[in-house]
C-alpha cells in the first residue's frame, strides 16, 4: 500500500528531441531529485537510496531514453507492480517527425538508433520501441508547437503543487486553422456560436481579456446549454479518472482562430471545473498568433 505522505515519483521518457532535458530541468527547479538517463532496472535502487538519504517525502524524477533498449521491460514491470512503493506518474514527450528531424539537425546530433541510415529511420525505430510506453503513459505532452518556456509551463502546471490527489485539468483553446491539439483527451468545436470577429467593436479583443467579448459569447443561443451539459459530462469523466488512478485531463475547445469563442468558453469551463474541486486552468495555445 502506498503511503499518501510518500513523495511522488515521475518517470519522464519520450522521443529524442521532444524536450526530455527541458522537462528534467524544470522538475529539478520544482524541487524534485532528478536522475537523468537511468537504466530502468535500477529504478527501485534509486528510490531506496533517496529514501535513505533524503527521506521518503523527497519527490523523485527519473529520465529514461531509448538508449536503455531492452531494459524498458523492467520499467513497465516496476511501474505496474508498484515495487518502488511510490505513487508513480509516467510522462511521455512527443512531437511530429518533421519537427523532431528539424530539432536534431539544428543540434547537429545523430539519432541514437540511426546507425548508418537516415535520421528519420532512427526516429521510426524509436517510435516502435516506445509504442507500449506511450500507451501506458499517464500524461502525454505533444511539444510540436511548444517552445521551451511553454513546455516548462506545462510541466509546472502538472507538478508544481505538492497536492497529488486532485485531478489536473488543462482546458486548451485553439484555432482550427492551426490544427487540433493531438494530445487532447476531448475536443469540442465552438464554431456553432456566432463569431465576434464580424462585429467591429469586438474584433480587436479576445475572450480572456475583454469582458464584452466573453459576454457576447456566453449570451448566444446554445452557449449556456453547451456549458451546462459539457461540464456535467467532464465532471462525470473526472470522477472516473480519479477512480482509475488517472490524474490528468486535457480538454481542447476550438474556434476558427483561437481568439474569441474558444478562449471565452475555455475560461468558463476551467472556472467551473475548479469550482468542483479540480486543479483546472485555461491554456490559450493560439492567442496572439493572428
Amino acid at each position: 500500500m502506498i503511503d499518501d505522505a510518500t513523495g511522488e515519483l515521475v518517470v519522464v521518457t519520450g522521443m529524442t528531441g521532444a524536450g526530455r532535458s527541458t522537462a528534467a530541468k524544470e522538475l529539478e527547479d520544482l524541487g524534485f531529485y532528478v536522475v537523468d538517463n537511468l537504466p530502468p532496472s535500477l529504478l527501485p535502487d534509486v528510490v531506496r537510496l533517496v529514501d535513505q538519504s533524503r527521506g521518503p517525502q523527497q519527490r523523485i524524477a527519473v529520465v529514461v531514453d531509448v538508449r536503455s533498449g531492452a531494459f524498458f521491460e523492467h520499467l513497465r514491470a516496476n511501474l505496474h507492480q508498484g515495487v518502488t512503493g511510490r505513487r508513480a506518474t509516467l510522462v511521455f514527450l512527443d512531437a511530429t517527425d518533421e519537427v523532431l528531424v528539424r530539432r536534431q539537425e539544428a543540434a547537429r546530433r545523430p539519432h541514437p538508433l540511426q546507425g548508418t541510415g537516415r535520421l528519420l529511420d532512427g526516429l521510426q525505430r524509436e517510435r516502435e520501441v516506445l509504442a507500449d510506453l506511450r500507451s501506458d503513459a499517464d500524461l502525454v505532452i505533444d511539444t510540436t508547437a511548444l517552445n521551451v518556456h511553454q513546455l516548462t509551463d506545462r510541466i509546472a502546471a502538472a507538478f508544481g503543487t505538492p497536492e497529488v490527489t486532485r485531478l489536473k485539468v488543462a482546458v486548451i483553446s485553439f484555432g482550427f486553422k492551426y490544427g487540433i491539439p493531438v494530445d487532447a483527451d476531448f475536443v469540442a468545436d465552438m464554431r456553432f456560436l456566432p463569431n465576434p470577429h464580424w462585429i467591429p467593436e469586438l474584433r480587436p479583443g479576445n475572450g480572456r481579456d475583454n469582458p464584452a467579448v466573453a459576454d457576447y459569447v456566453y449570451s448566444q443561443p446554445g452557449a449556456k446549454e453547451f456549458l451546462d451539459g459539457y461540464v456535467d459530462v467532464l465532471a462525470g469523466v473526472a470522477e472516473g479518472y480519479l477512480r482509475e488512478g488517472k490524474r490528468f485531463m486535457r480538454v481542447a475547445l476550438g474556434c476558427t482562430g483561437g481568439k474569441h469563442r474558444s478562449v471565452a468558453m475555455s475560461e468558463e469551463i476551467a472556472r467551473r471545473m475548479a469550482a468542483l474541486g479540480h486543479d483546472a486552468r485555461p491554456i490559450h495555445r493560439d492567442l496572439g498568433r493572428e
